[in-house]
């Protein structure tokens, strides 16, 4: 039987669910738009659900992100009815095309691994745990481009507190004169 946790993060706007099954067996992957996911029934689904705005999968947490138009008791019913209905039929292998346009996190430039490999030591357990993420864009000069992923994206903590912190890591074990923005 498919047993959920309910969590909340430091997003207003965004729930976690802990499931006991996998819902991405490798990487994660968010959709803001009905029709990027498409070719995921299970996600296509949650994203039509009233108040809507984001669907995070990483393993076996899933992340809606809603507009605020929806109280969370339905939102919760609502989630849990189409995972329940859909969980046996949902392919945790599925392959993203999102994912196929990424660069392949290995082809990084060296100092881009090396950022990759700060964040998931320091930054990136503590994002995953409150069901959100970040990924390093680009670095040209010191300047760092990162977006932020599931209850990340759009929380108000993540513009401020978060993105001090990774700020703070990469200056004290990268470089000295790193900038940080996300968008």
């Amino acid at each position: 039987m498919l047993q959920f946790r309910i969590q909340s993060t430091p997003n207003p706007l965004a729930r976690k669910y802990v499931l006991s099954k996998d819902l991405k067996r490798d990487g994660k992957v968010s959709y803001q738009q009905a029709d990027q996911c498409q070719h995921v029934p299970l996600a296509h689904a949650l994203m039509h659900v009233d108040g809507v705005t984001q669907v995070h999968f990483f393993e076996n947490i899933l992340t809606i992100t809603q507009d605020g138009s929806s109280d969370w008791s339905y939102m919760d019913q609502a989630v849990q009815n189409i995972v329940t209905e859909q969980i046996d039929q949902h392919n945790i292998d599925f392959v993203d095309y999102l994912e196929q346009e990424k660069p392949v996190r290995d082809d990084l430039p060296p100092e881009l691994q090396t950022i990759e490999k700060i964040l998931d030591d320091t930054i990136r357990p503590s994002l995953q745990m409150d069901g959100g993420d970040v990924e390093p864009l680009d670095l040209e000069g010191n300047i760092l481009t990162i977006r932020y992923m599931g209850a990340c994206g759009g929380c108000p903590s993540s513009m401020t507190g978060t993105l001090e912190a990774i700020r703070h890591v990469l200056k004290a074990e990268f470089r000295e004169d790193i900038e940080v923005v996300a968008i």
